[in-house]
């Protein structure tokens, strides 16, 4: 049994908050520079340039690299052999609280959907908890601004519908949000489960490297294909058109109903932001 002690998760998760909001993953900032070289549309290549230059001056000036830094969804992959001395779930927020307060980064959460008084420090997070084999807790801190995640949909398909209704649904997607989520665009895409979990299935799609394709071949391919269609929708860098309006399709599966083919669509901007640590 290995013993973690809640102070550190509390130390871990503040320091990922700042390293998440001030720097993007290099995954993704190779895929900037990638698609910058492949467009052939002036202003496309110049919307990507300055959005490369935005990333350069936030880590070089230790400053975030969008002003909406998000509200922190926090992924823990717990070990059965692990046993958090102390309150997981407080050490969590703690770290939350203390990250935005020392990087003197945007507090965005409200109390209440309605009544929309701002908690002051960004908590509580949004912690999702998945028990795996082994002794280790990895932290992952994906900040998510809301201009992208507005634009995020989820539809019960019947079976029917088959993946042809799941290619037209994450189309209709997409062409709706047009230039609102900042594209280039990262889509997490889950399918399956039921309602909640192929919402889950779609944000958790989002930690995904860019550039590591499905290990499923066949969700594989269908992830190139929605790529191709995507960008064929010439929406284009901030909406200014061209042929980069996303930068990736990452999709995630699970088993469900005979009955239903639950589809989500979970949108992320080009300030795609996550940073983890394994403890």
């Amino acid at each position: 049994m290995k013993i973690i002690d809640a102070k550190l998760i509390e130390d871990t998760v503040a320091r990922l908050c700042i390293e998440a909001n001030l720097r993007l993953p290099e995954d993704v900032i190779s895929a900037i520079n990638k698609a910058q070289v492949s467009e052939t549309w002036e202003n496309a290549r110049r919307s990507l340039s300055l959005l490369s230059e935005n990333v350069r001056i936030a880590r070089e000036k230790t400053l975030p690299v969008c002003q909406d830094t998000g509200m922190a969804c926090v992924f823990l992959e717990l070990g059965q052999q692990v046993h958090i001395e102390g309150d997981l779930e407080a050490a969590v927020n703690a770290g939350v609280r203390r990250g935005y307060e020392e990087g003197y980064l945007r507090k965005s959460v409200v109390c209440d959907p309605l009544r929309r008084v701002n908690t002051g420090d960004n908590t509580p997070a949004l912690i999702n908890v998945n028990i795996t084999a082994g002794d280790k807790l990895r932290i992952t801190v994906m900040p998510k601004g809301f201009g992208s995640e507005n634009m995020s949909a989820l539809k019960m398909l019947k079976p029917a519908d088959g993946v042809d209704g799941v290619k037209k649904f994450v189309l209709e997607t997409v062409e709706r949000a047009g230039a609102n989520p900042c594209p280039p665009i990262v889509i997490g895409v889950g399918i399956g489960g039921s309602f909640d979990k192929a919402a889950y299935l779609a944000k958790h799609a989002l930690l995904r490297r860019l550039d590591e394709p499905n290990p499923d071949e066949y969700y594989a391919e269908l992830e190139r294909e929605l790529l191709d269609k995507i960008n064929a929708l010439g929406i284009g860098p901030q909406g200014f058109g061209g042929k980069t309006t996303a930068l990736a399709v990452t999709i995630e599966t699970m088993p469900t109903h005979v009955a239903g083919l639950p589809v989500a669509v979970n949108i992320s901007c080009h300030a795609t932001r996550r940073a983890s640590c394994c403890l």
